[in-house]
């Protein structure tokens, strides 16, 4: 009992764990299926994951961006003394130095909605500044009058323009914060001019400035579109995750369903034929009467009746066990060497008395010349009389059976039971297939059954690699045709010639089951 108990306390802690990874499993698809429904009409509501992408874009790109600090503090000493160089490299690097602390710090803290609209603020202003440092350049312009070095400054602003397009594009207002200081300083550069060379460098540059705020644009949708693809991707796995857990738990339950009807059918094996013989037994005796003569008429047909019923439950629990063993694959072939004409016409005998008293005909049809099948002599006689049991309990009287056996196009034997009674209709054929399953006009028509006989009959076919069919028509009967494969066909030995010489026959003509039978003779 402390065994049973304690497995029933692990099943019970392995399934609340299993319920808590459902429920946890199932918050995160729901949370997801909303993330997902108001991303679709709100691109703000990927804000976290684009400021992350700032902040990891800065950190990643500020060491490059020190570097062009540091080659144009010590470029434009050509035209200004060292010491004006050296307070602008100073400032341009620590507005740098700010912008990757931040980026640092940010990344560093646990993901924290209700900060996010003080960290952007930040990111704003920190992007602002350092676009205000790079316009100062124009302050060290001032002091010289060379023209190269107003073109240089130029292009080092178009060049941070372009930087900061593209790095800044995740926050769209820290884009506008760091190029509208560079805008300004480009325009105080190119100033009011009516030469032609000014004022065609001043619309390229102009259009350069278009060009990269559309370009932060379009990388800002395109960072939208990754994280709304990233999104359902994640969606997708966490199902995926879910349907998993669900499917283990329904494995797991099919076991647990599994084990406990093959303890039903044990127990029922055994607790329930030992008093069902005992049943059968004593009233046989009665039914006989070995000890004496009823003294009350009523006894005998009781005995009879209780007699029939026993038989008729020890006969249902058979079925119920042969078709859990042909279900779970326990069921083991005996084969051997056997004439299917010949176990055909064994049951036809052993049932003809009970066709005999419905008055219904039995024709036969049977190849006396086919030969012998590798098969479980015990499955087919049952596949046989399941199939002529049927037909004779569903053939009304004055009807008629034929039965058929001989060759198919292929190679096998088949064995055909057609009747004359009422017909399924077609749409029930596969309820009549399964476990349990009668049809309507069998329901109306026909002696009550256990609905196992077909069942049991498609599985013991199909262990023999064959196909079953059924055919029917209302009105018309029902045909019951079972294919045994070409494979498990004997086919006749030579005879052997002991002066002959030895023939070489490839081992892949033979069968398996003819090489067996072969072996076996």
């Amino acid at each position: 009992m402390s065994e049973v108990a304690a497995e029933r306390a692990g099943r019970s802690s392995g399934g609340d764990a299993a319920s808590a990874r459902r429920r946890k499993m199932t918050l995160e698809v729901r949370q997801a299926r909303e993330r997902l429904t108001t991303s679709s009409n709100d691109p703000g509501s990927y804000a976290p994951e684009l400021v992350r992408m700032f902040a990891q874009s800065h950190k990643s790109a500020t060491p490059a961006l020190c570097v062009l600090i540091l080659a144009v503090g010590a470029t434009v000493t050509l035209w200004v003394p060292f010491q004006m160089s050296l307070i602008w490299t100073s400032l341009a690097l620590i507005a740098a130095g700010v912008l990757y602390g931040f980026s640092i710090v940010f990344l560093e803290q646990p993901r924290l909605d209700s900060e996010l609209g003080a960290w952007r603020r930040k990111f704003i202003l920190a992007e602002t500044l350092n676009g205000i440092a790079w316009a100062l350049i124009i302050v060290l312009l001032l002091q010289s009058h060379d023209p190269s070095a107003r073109t240089y400054v130029l292009m080092v602003l178009l060049l941070v323009a372009a930087m900061t397009a593209m790095i800044a594009s995740s926050i769209p207002f820290a884009v506008g914060g760091g190029l509208l200081p560079v805008t300004l300083a480009i325009l105080f550069i190119l100033g009011p001019s009516t030469r032609l060379d000014t004022m065609t460098l001043g619309f390229l540059c102009v259009g350069g400035l278009v060009y990269f705020v559309i370009l932060a644009n379009r990388l800002h949708a395109t960072s939208i579109d990754s994280l709304s693809f990233q999104a359902e991707k994640d969606a997708l796995i966490t199902e995926l995750e879910q349907a998993k857990l669900n499917s283990d738990e329904a494995r797991r339950r099919a076991e647990e369903a599994n084990l406990a009807k093959s303890r039903f059918l044990a127990t029922m094996s055994h607790e329930l034929r030992t008093p069902l013989n005992a049943i059968l037994g004593f009233s046989e005796v009665m039914k006989a009467e070995l000890f004496g003569a009823h003294t009350v008429p009523a006894y005998k047909e009781y005995a009879l009746d209780i007699h029939a019923s026993g038989q008729h439950l020890l006969i249902l629990i058979n079925e119920i066990l042969d078709l859990s063993r042909v279900e779970a694959g326990r069921y083991e072939l005996k084969e051997e060497s056997v004439s299917l004409a010949h176990i055909v016409e064994e049951c036809r005998h052993l049932l003809g008395l009970r066709a005999k008293n419905r008055d219904i005909a039995i024709n036969e049809a049977l190849d006396p010349g086919l030969p012998r099948l590798w098969a479980d002599e015990r499955a087919v006689r049952q596949i046989t009389l399941n199939l002529l049991s049927n037909a004779i309990k569903f053939t009304p009287q004055g009807g008629a059976i034929t039965i058929k056996v001989g060759w198919t196009n292929a190679g096998g034997q088949y064995l055909s039971i057609r009747d004359t009674g009422p017909g399924i209709p077609e749409e029930e054929i596969p309820i009549v297939l399964s476990s349990f399953g009668r049809g309507s006009l069998a329901q109306k028509n026909a002696e009550e059954g256990s609905g196992l006989g077909l069942p049991i009959v498609k599985g013991l076919v199909e262990l023999h690699g064959g196909e079953f069919q059924l055919r029917s028509k209302v009105r018309e009967g029902t045909e019951a045709i079972v294919i045994f494969p070409p494979e498990r066909v004997m086919d006749a030995l030579p005879q052997l010639d002991p002066d002959a010489p030895p023939a070489s026959q490839p081992a892949s003509s033979a069968s398996p089951s003819r090489r067996k039978a072969a072996a076996a003779a």
